[in-house]
């Protein structure tokens, strides 16, 4: 029998990474500001974005930065309890990547090669790799 590999729409994965994220910034506590930074959008597009039937298309970039932070979602869900796995990046944090500032801000400053170092800390913090 042979197997047939068929690929999802990029408008199907741009939809689940959406939703996904959405429900992060929800789970994070994330003003509309916060989460907009982080997913390299205005204000008012990540409102658009949220709702259901988005038509506007996702950069590379924005797309990566939904995935490393889904990433690192499920990273701080396996390393700490929930309350904690859902404070952490609103935290003061005095790791080698922080010095003291908060994830959150670290992360929005830094863009995608700062959300992709987070993300390896936690990852090496629960002996990933």
């Amino acid at each position: 029998m042979e197997s047939v590999v068929t690929e999802r729409p990029a408008a199907d994965v741009q939809a689940v990474a959406l939703k996904a994220f959405g429900r992060i910034s929800d789970a994070w506590a994330l003003t509309v500001h916060e989460a907009a930074a982080l997913a390299d959008m205005s204000d008012s597009t990540w409102k658009r974005a949220r709702k259901r039937g988005f038509a506007g298309a996702l950069t590379r970039d924005q797309t990566l930065r939904l995935s490393a932070l889904v990433g690192l979602y499920k990273a701080l869900a396996l390393y700490f309890d929930p309350p904690l796995a859902h404070q952490w990046v609103k935290l003061p944090n005095r790791g080698p990547e922080f010095h003291g500032a908060r994830p959150l801000d670290v992360m929005i400053e830094g863009g995608l090669p700062k959300i992709l170092r987070v993300r390896s800390y936690v990852d090496a913090l629960r002996g990933g790799v």
